[in-house]
């Protein structure tokens, strides 16, 4: 066993802990926490008196191994923009696990990571979630797949209509095409579902497959969105066909914020720390999870890294709280909301008996200057410590 002592425990579900104590399994899972617990001979004792231990990060929506860090375009692998519709795709595939990136997250706190295909298809692909730590990105997995990725707005626009001259070129295309692929998805799963029923042969098509998850409800619909009015557009084809959505980005929530909350939505906010680099984004405000959180919202921060260095995710956090998010609400949106939204809440997102033993030493409360990751830790095993100059 692996005892961790001494820090003040923010454990996000259940009560701050002054002097805490964790007992870490040798399968790298919290066996009991607390205050006072016994310490067995042969025990490992790691005391960190003074500091402060939160959960290990979660970044809920991320690029990290597949977007070229250290590499240039080779390594480029986030958009399959050939064709507008890729359901079939699964960023599973093009994932490198001994890219920089991924030294990059564990040094931002970051423990676990949905990592999803680019913006340049209205149906762009499978996501997936898996822990920061590890060489065979099989072995890392915490959930496959956690959702579809699909884009309204510009990104679709420039990547096909302008840069290939076909659709969409515009935003009633792109919402068609989604509308359409959804359609072709239901028929398909009305027809496989016949097919099995009268035990005839089935050919299986990738592409619709993955619509099909959606509409049997069995993972989400995940689409950027930056601007208000694709932000609707998105809630009102998700509600056109009774799927569960979030909305990735939601820059412009904070203008519509009444109207996500009487909706309930979740919204994967992000990047922060960020300049407002195209048309949609002009309205990018630093207030916004704040806003929406208190409109009720369920806000989880992203990286959407390399467009905010996961390096930084933690400062991304301690803006949102200086511009208005509570600190409780804060320390949830980098943990056990994308946890929830994930559906992995049973393993990660907060220190509780019997889940993964991910969490992060810091020199300091959080969100505050003195707040500095030390160290991160994923399933009890020191993946990262800050080098002393």
């Amino acid at each position: 066993m692996l005892v961790v002592k001494g820090a003040k425990i923010y454990p996000v579900l259940g009560t701050t802990l002054e002097r805490g104590m964790m007992i870490i399994n040798d399968q790298g899972r919290i066996h009991a926490i607390g205050e006072n617990l016994p310490v067995e001979n042969g025990d490992r004792v790691l005391d960190v008196t003074g500091k402060v231990i939160i959960p290990g990060l979660i970044d809920a929506h991320s690029h990290v191994g597949m977007w070229g860090d250290g590499e240039g375009r080779p390594g480029y692998d986030g958009n399959e923009s050939v064709r507008p519709i890729t359901g079939e795709v699964r960023a599973l595939d093009a994932v490198n696990p001994r890219q920089m990136s991924f030294a990059a997250a564990r040094e931002g706190g970051i423990t676990t990571v949905q990592i999803v295909p680019g913006s340049g298809n209205p149906i762009g692909g499978l996501g997936f979630a898996c822990k920061t730590q590890g060489t065979v990105i099989d072995e890392m997995v915490v959930k496959h797949p956690t959702g579809l990725k699909g884009a309204l707005g510009e990104n679709p626009k420039r990547a096909h209509g302008h840069g290939q001259k076909q659709a969409p070129a515009t935003r009633m295309a792109t919402a068609s095409m989604i509308r359409e692929y959804f359609r072709e998805a239901r028929t398909y799963g009305e027809q496989k579902d016949k097919a099995r029923e009268e035990g005839r042969p089935f050919r299986t098509d990738l592409n619709l497959e993955s619509g099909l998850l959606v509409l049997r409800k069995e993972i989400p619909f995940r689409v950027h969105a930056h601007r208000h009015d694709d932000i609707v557009t998105a809630i009102r084809i998700c509600e056109e066909f009774d799927i569960h959505y979030s909305i990735e980005h939601c820059t412009d929530g904070h203008l519509i914020a009444d109207y996500l909350g009487k909706k309930g939505i979740t919204a994967m906010v992000g990047p922060g720390l960020s300049a407002a680099s195209k048309v949609e984004t002009k309205d990018l405000s630093d207030e916004n999870p704040a806003i929406l959180a208190r409109h009720g919202v369920d806000v989880c921060l992203m990286t959407d890294h390399p467009f905010l260095n996961c390096r930084y995710f933690l400062h991304y956090a301690a803006i949102a709280h200086k511009y208005g998010l509570p600190f409780e609400e804060t320390l949830k949106s980098i943990t056990i909301n994308p946890a929830r939204a994930l559906g992995i809440e049973d393993r990660v997102g907060s220190l509780e008996v019997g889940k993964d033993a991910d969490f992060l030493v810091l020199g300091g409360e959080p969100f505050s200057y003195k707040g500095a990751i030390l160290q991160t830790y994923i399933e009890g095993q020191r993946v990262w410590e800050r080098e002393v100059y």
